[in-house]
């Protein structure tokens, strides 16, 4: 495992972990979208795990695009969960930052297995 996969790992994991804080606080009529978000978020941290052990560069291209995938859904469930006041709009830029620059980190590693 090399440093800048570490660092994409890091900071997924700690976004994670702060998401957990976050999505108590939705209320229990919206359970599904909580658990879409944390669910997305764990199968995240598990493509990026994937990808970073799988020899096969075609395996692991896919897995670094469902990463992005998954990371435009978590986006969009915390986009939703603003309009429904469910977050504020502070905790919703906080989050999209730290997907935002997940984001980057798996695209450096795309280019980077060519």
């Amino acid at each position: 495992m090399n440093l800048n996969n570490f660092l994409i790992l890091k900071n997924t994991k700690k976004f994670i972990l702060s998401l957990e804080k976050l999505i108590i606080t939705f209320p229990k009529k919206d359970i599904i979208t909580r658990n879409m978000i944390y669910n997305d978020s764990l199968e995240l941290l598990e493509l990026i795990i994937k990808a970073n052990y799988e020899l096969d560069l075609n395996i692991r291209r896919r897995y670094k695009i469902e990463c992005i995938g998954k990371i435009g859904k978590i986006d969009f469930y915390l986009e939703r969960a603003f309009h429904f006041r469910y977050i504020s709009e502070k905790q919703l830029d906080s989050k999209a930052k730290e997907l935002e620059t997940i984001s980057k980190m798996i695209y450096i590693w795309c280019r980077n297995d060519k």
